[in-house]
């Protein structure tokens, strides 16, 4: 019979107990999400709360992931803001990238490959930092004619199969493409008519959240 000293014994127990100590931590540690974007991830007109930021953070967290989501949103940015600011919001700690800008540019009339060359710019500086991200598209406006519609909507796509990243074609989706325009204002938006309410942003979250869960590390599933 072969027998194991105490001294081996508690050598191996101490191993085991840091092992176990180290999947903890690291199952345990959270995800650092940023989202950027404009007023529409900013959380604008809400309370502190209310947007889409904490919104999604809580969503993630009643599905297990621990998860931080930091609120890169700017009002009245566009693609080139973020463009412009992409290397110092993408702080160490950040574990993946919701991208959510262009609806400045579309009501300025910004030239749709103008806004597709500063996406692009984000996508490859995320590229480079080998950073999962999620692109969050807007619908065209129909007052600048059908092409400048087709190409803005095109941007998305285009740029989502280049980087090889997810893609939710339409922020707004949830709350407007199941009801007319009357009863979305009424019900999901603010008196802007632009911006949604608590109850239009917990759709958008619950619309988007799946996608997002695509780019969490798995480690931070528990």
């Amino acid at each position: 019979m072969i027998t194991v000293g105490y001294g081996v014994l508690a050598r191996l127990s101490k191993g085991v107990v840091a092992m176990v100590f180290v999947a903890f931590a690291a199952q345990a540690q959270p995800v650092t999400v940023l989202a950027l974007g404009d007023s529409l991830t900013a959380g604008y007109g809400l309370a502190q709360d209310e947007g889409f930021v904490p919104q999604l953070e809580a969503w993630l967290k009643d599905r297990g992931v621990s998860a931080r989501v930091i609120n890169g949103g700017v009002s009245g940015d566009t693609s080139a803001g973020g463009a412009a600011r992409i290397n110092w919001a993408l702080t160490p700690e950040v574990n993946a990238v919701v991208v959510t800008l262009g609806g400045n540019d579309l009501l300025r009339g910004i030239p749709p490959e103008e806004t597709r060359k500063h996406l692009s710019r984000i996508l490859t500086e995320l590229q480079n930092r080998d950073l999962p991200a999620l692109l969050v598209g807007l619908p065209g406006p129909a007052n600048f004619g059908p092409d400048y519609k087709a190409a803005f909507e095109a941007n998305f796509e285009t740029l989502a199969a280049e980087f090889q990243v997810p893609l939710e074609p339409n922020f707004l989706a949830a709350i407007t493409d199941t009801l007319d325009p009357a009863d979305t204002a009424r019900l999901y938006l603010q008196p802007d008519g632009l911006h949604p309410n608590r109850e239009g942003v917990s759709r958008i979250v619950d619309a988007i959240g799946p996608k997002v869960l695509q780019i969490v590390p798995q480690a931070a599933v528990e």
